[in-house]
């Protein structure tokens, strides 16, 4: 199993953690309903979560250059063509914030991997405290679209054992 299906495998794992619910602003997208882990953006799906670093395999968090620590969050995001089910490169930003308005700076890169079917999904980390809620706004425009989407999701972390 190549490292990329091994951070997708996981995250799919971690997708089923609750990840919030409706936001307070009326200017910003609707929040996904607690517990989802997609939004249907038209054509595409975007598939997301975040969760504490430390639960990436050692191996995985090498490969990827991610530090391993229960006080730094991983957000996740693919983005899927509805019609074939093929994963598709785009435009993802994030502004993240906590629930005083804090700005958590959250820098997505690009991986891609090759394979029989090639994988292609954002990743992006911050640091975060025990209990700390996150409101992620993705803004996702795949390739050749003229105009982006946005999703809302929220997720709380627990860095305390």
């Amino acid at each position: 199993m190549t490292l990329a299906r091994a951070l997708i495998s996981f995250t799919s794992l971690a997708l089923l953690a609750a990840c919030g619910g409706p936001g307070d602003s009326a200017s910003a997208p609707e929040a996904q309903p607690a517990g989802a882990t997609s939004a249907d953006i038209g054509d595409y799906i975007v598939h997301f979560s975040a969760q504490s670093t430390d639960q990436l395999p050692p191996e995985v968090a090498r490969a990827y250059n991610i530090v391993r620590s229960k006080n730094r969050a991983m957000l996740n995001v693919s983005i899927i063509r509805e019609s074939d089910n093929m994963p598709v490169s785009g435009k993802v930003a994030v502004k993240t914030v906590n629930l005083t308005g804090q700005l958590k700076n959250v820098t997505m890169r690009e991986i891609e991997e090759p394979g029989d079917v090639v994988a292609i999904y954002y990743i992006g980390e911050t640091p975060v405290a025990n209990r700390e809620t996150l409101i992620f706004d993705i803004s996702v425009q795949p390739d050749g679209e003229s105009s982006p989407s946005d999703v809302r999701f929220k997720r709380q972390f627990y860095t305390d054992s």
